[in-house]
């Protein structure tokens, strides 16, 4: 299976975790979560339903309480055992593909459901990506600095230091995993 399509299939079975949904609900969480920037196709969407269902991951009901004049009733998805499973098992995953761009992000939606280990390895594998990619590109940009105009150096300003701000939320973040701070909000007799 095609990382991309395990990305997506991961991000249906958190979005199913706590909620059943309608495909078009699903579709509107998934875009929030994946970000305004994504578009996620229907023709997208429903195969990778499809597989989960087949796989037994999710299941696929009609909506009794909805009246559809025309049309079929709507198909309401839940998760099931297997899939809640399935889905606790692969947040526990802190490997490689784990740190990826497009993987990471998803990941990081759920992390309320990962042990904290793990959320540090992951977040220390992702900062380390990135680290290595900044070097990489400091060093591209120093060869080519005098083929560039200026607004290809400015462009590359910008990914530089988009970069070095997410280096930097990430030490942070781990910081506060490795050294947990009590939430004002959350200490006894609080309002």
């Amino acid at each position: 299976m095609a990382r991309r399509g395990a990305t997506l299939e991961l991000a249906v079975m958190g979005l199913l975790h706590d909620t059943p949904m309608h495909g078009y609900e699903l579709r509107k969480e998934l875009i929030s979560l994946l970000g305004l920037g994504r578009v996620l196709s229907y023709g997208t969407l429903y195969p990778c339903l499809k597989t989960l269902v087949r796989a037994g991951l999710i299941e696929a009901d009609e909506d009794r309480d909805v009246e559809v004049r025309g049309r079929r009733n709507r198909i309401v998805y839940h998760l099931t055992a297997a899939g809640k499973e399935h889905f606790a098992t692969a947040m526990e995953d802190s490997g490689p593909a784990t740190w990826d761009d497009e993987t990471f992000s998803v990941r990081f939606a759920f992390f309320g459901r990962t042990e904290s280990a793990v959320r540090v390895r992951i977040l220390e594998g992702r900062r380390s990506r990135l680290q290595e990619r900044l070097e990489h590109v400091r060093e591209a940009n120093q060869r080519g600095r005098d083929r560039a105009d200026a607004y290809t150096r400015e462009l590359q300003r910008h990914g530089l230091e988009s970069v070095e701000r997410e280096v930097r939320w990430l030490t942070d973040l781990i910081e506060r995993e490795r050294n947990p701070r009590p939430d004002p909000a959350e200490r006894p007799g609080s309002p």
